[in-house]
Parts: C-alpha cells; structure tokens; sequence
C-alpha cells in the first residue's frame, strides 16, 4: 500500500509542475482550469486512499 501512496503523490507533484510550468508560459485559459481541477481531483484521491 505504501508503494501505491509514493506513486499517487509522484503523479500529484508531477501534475502540479506541468500545470504551474503551463500557466507560466501560455498564461491562463480553460485548460489551465481543467488541469488544476484533475490535480485537485488527484490530492482528493491521494488522502482518500490513505485514510
């Protein structure tokens, strides 16, 4: 189970970057939106799992 808790929050870290790597270069839109409600999604999913 411990090794599935470091894959959820790898893939959460990961998402953030890509998402904060994103709005800093195209600037905000729809997408960026879409992108920051999947990381929300994946944090949710991250303590869901764990708890």
């Amino acid at each position: 189970m411990t090794q599935h808790n470091r894959q959820v929050a790898a893939v959460t870290a990961a998402l953030l970057v890509v998402v904060s790597l994103y709005s800093a270069v195209l600037g905000p839109n729809g997408w960026l939106w879409l992108g920051w409600t999947v990381l929300l999604l994946a944090c949710v999913a991250l303590f869901a799992v764990r708890g």
